[in-house]
């Protein structure tokens, strides 16, 4: 087994290898620029780290890893657009730098592009991570549009929520950890674990997001602080705070995040987070996380792996979710 930190450099090292300048460059260079943004490869990294945990070499998982990694770019991207959000990890996001049609175009082409990673790999194994990467990918995009149609609804449900972040964000993480165990050549059984894993750690991932997002230091944080409240995003923090709140919380929060309000973005941050503190939308956001945290550490139970790399699940988890970016 590796360290993260060398898990991270092996991909690093991958990802500079086999992504290279190439014409024309209207096209690739926005691919290069988000990729060089780096981040956490999160992703990436739990596919080599699973992997190995299953006894397989890290080698054979950088192609899956890499396709892994494009496409949550290549998801970033339209993202972005979809939000309009100016900032992607400190820098200017692709279609502020470039402009819409480039983000659209170079986003499609990472798409297209991680299939072809895939065909390293023997026909049976093709298949199976093909199949996974497929309905992950479909399941993310469903989960993009019910994030989307949430800004039209007057009403949401947490529980209609937490099914639209499991779809966007944490089934991602779920299969990256099973790519891992197909590639090591590990069982069902194995398989549907850290699966299951990976997305209860992805809920607890973009819960802590939403978190950050209002409460998080904008010198680490790396997005813009209050992007969520300024788009009017239906976060967990927001519907837990009208959940909680007064008849006279309510009627603020509805109008903060109504087409009536003439407050400043900066004024309507400091408002809503106010708001968010008074009914302690903060503290259950936290309890929340930290119950989904403790639903992927039950699942390790059920993990044919030794004791020490159960540990090593354990430790990446808590150090996820006491992340500050």
């Amino acid at each position: 087994m590796h360290t993260l930190p060398e898990y991270h450099k092996f991909f690093s090292d991958f990802l500079k290898d086999n992504i290279q300048p190439k014409s024309p460059t209207t096209l690739y260079e926005p691919i290069s620029y988000i990729l060089q943004l780096g981040g956490k490869r999160l992703r990436p990294v739990l596919t080599l780290l699973t992997t190995e945990i299953f006894g397989g070499a890290y080698k054979q998982a950088l192609p899956a890893a890499l396709a892994i990694e494009l496409f949550h770019n290549f998801s970033l991207i339209h993202d972005d657009i979809m939000d309009a959000a100016p900032l992607r990890r400190g820098k200017p996001t692709v279609h502020k730098k470039w402009n819409v049609n480039t983000g659209i175009l170079s986003g499609d082409s990472m798409l297209i592009e991680s299939y072809r990673f895939f065909e390293v790999y023997d026909s049976d194994i093709f298949l199976k991570l093909v199949s996974l990467f497929s309905k992950t990918a479909l399941e993310v995009c469903e989960g993009q549009q019910l994030d989307m149609d949430f800004e039209d609804q007057k009403e949401v449900a947490i529980e209609d929520y937490l099914h639209m972040i499991e779809y966007k964000t944490a089934v991602l993480v779920g299969a990256a950890m099973q790519m891992g165990a197909l590639v090591a050549g590990s069982s069902n059984q194995n398989q549907e674990a850290v699966y299951n894993f990976g997305r209860y750690l992805g809920i607890a991932f973009q819960l802590q997001d939403d978190y950050l997002d209002t409460f998080g230091d904008p010198k680490t944080f790396g997005k813009q602080v209050g992007g969520d409240i300024i788009e009017n995003k239906k976060t967990y923090l927001y519907l837990s705070a009208i959940q909680n709140s007064t008849t006279e919380q309510k009627a603020e929060l509805l109008h903060y995040f109504s087409t009536e309000n003439l407050l400043s973005p900066v004024e309507k941050v400091r408002k809503v987070s106010s708001l968010y503190q008074e009914t302690e939308a903060d503290k259950v956001t936290r309890t929340a996380i930290e119950n989904y945290t403790d639903k992927a550490f039950s699942i390790l139970d059920t993990i044919s792996i030794s004791k020490d790399k159960k540990e090593m699940l354990y430790n990446f988890g808590r150090d996820l979710m006491d992340r500050k970016v």
